[in-house]
């Protein structure tokens, strides 16, 4: 009975570590897919964005229906139909998905890379700010701390630049507030997806419309690899976002909030070393203050840190790094 029991626990264990191996990959998978999506909308880099955008709508949508039917998750959408309030903030989520999306294709498209990157670094840092200011969470000394550095250096770039960094901050704002909504609302990665892509694709619907009239349309009046890659703009924007909602059910939330700082990474590798955009000492100043805000935000709650604060921050609950998904 006790081998009997001895090995039961042994198959438990490794079928345990198995899936936590298989949900880290699928979070590296979603986040690497996100890091390396400048390729892709460089390579449509002759249509304007608001079409890539337009079609960006049109054909996640008719991805995630063909998801939704083949894994038989209709109900999921049904439900959420009948409660007015998360349809309302479903909408809310998929204005803040246009904007993020449509600055974000400009951004790379426009040889401002680096400033996407800088955008999603300092997203979890504002989402945090967000959860402290709207839905009153509290944080430790060590991530105010962090907080405060990372203000620092956003203030940095303003100064020496004389300008506000108004795409990275735009980025940052939007992804934020579209986690926020999304916590608050309480709906899944995919069924949200469906929700906001429906919302949107009639306006994107119509804008079309309105380029084939005037004869302004990439889309089927350019060579056929332009035409496709439109087309696939739906398969690059579901496939990471379903390997993320599935990495969500397999690993804590932590470990996929670590894993997250690939995307930014990614992004600004391919910036500087692919597609030759300046990086500067002063942005190197600019982003290592960053940096470390997201080092001592991410160790924040290491007992070492945890002692070293004063007295009254020690007995706040704990507040755990935020996972945010790409938009």
């Amino acid at each position: 009975m006790n081998l009997q029991s001895q090995s039961t626990r042994n198959i438990t264990t490794a079928t345990v570590e198995t899936t936590a191996v298989v949900g880290v990959w699928y979070a590296v998978g979603a986040f690497l897919a996100w890091g390396i999506l400048p390729i892709y909308w460089k390579m449509l880099k002759q249509v304007t964005p608001l079409e890539i955008l337009a079609h960006r709508f049109i054909w996640s949508l008719v991805f995630v229906v063909l998801i939704l039917t083949i894994s038989r998750r209709w109900s999921e959408l049904k439900s959420l139909v009948l409660q007015p309030k998360k349809l309302l903030l479903a909408a809310l989520c998929s204005v803040l998905v246009c904007a993020n999306w449509g600055v974000y294709i400009w951004a790379v498209n426009s040889n401002h890379i680096l400033d996407a990157s800088l955008g999603y670094y300092i997203n979890p840092l504002l989402s945090v700010c967000l959860g402290m200011l709207i839905l009153r969470e509290r944080l430790n000394f060590w991530q105010l701390v962090a907080l405060l550095i990372a203000v620092t250096g956003v203030l940095f770039f303003t100064i020496v630049y004389g300008k506000i960094p108004w795409i990275a901050l735009s980025l940052a704002l939007t992804f934020g507030l579209y986690g926020l909504f999304k916590k608050m609302a309480n709906i899944g990665a995919m069924t949200g997806l469906a929700i906001e892509t429906t919302i949107m694709t009639p306006v994107a619907l119509g804008y079309l419309f309105w380029l084939q009239r005037r004869g302004l349309a990439a889309f089927g009046n350019s060579p056929l690899w332009v035409t496709l890659l439109l087309v696939g703009a739906g398969v690059v924007t579901a496939v990471p976002m379903v390997w993320f909602a599935r990495a969500t059910q397999l690993v804590p939330l932590s470990v996929v909030g670590f894993t997250q700082y690939l995307t930014p990474t990614m992004t600004l590798i391919l910036g500087v070393f692919l597609y030759q955009e300046p990086f500067t000492s002063v942005q190197f100043v600019g982003f290592s203050a960053i940096w470390l805000a997201l080092a001592l935000f991410s160790c924040s709650q290491l007992k070492f840190l945890c002692k070293w604060q004063p007295e009254k921050f020690r007995r706040l609950e704990r507040v755990d790094i935020p996972a945010t998904e790409e938009i």
